[in-house]
């Protein structure tokens, strides 16, 4: 049996579940301005997977870089939902 499809799948579904919960704690704790560390960690992903010799940790590193890359526009639009009431916001922030 050959479980590559069913790794790379659980991979995908916990790396979208792992940033959607790092931009709302991101967004709550750094403001949107973090999403500069997104595409740090995006690009070093994205680089790594580049270089890895072996098949299934680098595509799991190239799904995770571009989930972190399409982190830094849900940490912006994370923002709005804040503005509108629908997550909350920082207390200690002004």
């Amino acid at each position: 049996m050959i479980f590559d499809g069913l790794i790379i799948g659980a991979v995908t579904f916990i790396s979208i579940a792992f940033t959607r919960y790092l931009t709302i704690k991101a967004e709550y704790w750094f403001t949107k301005w973090f999403w500069i560390g997104f595409l740090i960690i995006g690009l070093g992903l994205t680089a790594g997977s580049l270089f890895i010799d072996n098949v299934l940790l680098s595509i799991s590193c190239g799904i995770l870089a571009f989930n972190f890359l399409w982190g830094i526009g849900e940490i912006i639009e994370q923002e709005e939902r804040v503005a509108k009431g629908w997550f909350p916001k920082n207390p200690r922030r002004k």
